[in-house]
């Protein structure tokens, strides 16, 4: 669901702590926004990345048989990934 951003009728509050407060502040003075816009701004994307994969999609039915059917094929052995997967890593 794509969202517009006209003009604002709609009141959000928020409650922070006095060092967030002074963190949006500053990220907002380094974009040349107010406080609310940044914030806004932030918000706006954070919900399009939670909801992107929510999102309901559509193909053509030729390209969502292609689509299943490149879902259907076995995977290949990828015998670098397996080894990396089994080592134990950086932290542990």
């Amino acid at each position: 669901m794509a969202v517009v951003l006209s003009s604002k009728s709609e009141r959000i509050d928020v409650r922070a702590s006095l060092p967030v407060k002074q963190l949006l502040q500053e990220a907002a003075r380094a974009a040349h926004k107010n406080v609310s816009e940044f914030m806004l701004d932030a918000a706006v994307v954070a919900a399009n990345q939670m909801l992107a994969d929510r999102l309901r999609f559509e193909l053509p039915s030729e390209q969502w048989a292609a689509f299943v059917a490149a879902l259907d094929q076995p995977v290949s052995a990828r015998p670098k990934l397996q080894k990396l997967l089994r080592e134990p890593g950086l932290l542990g």
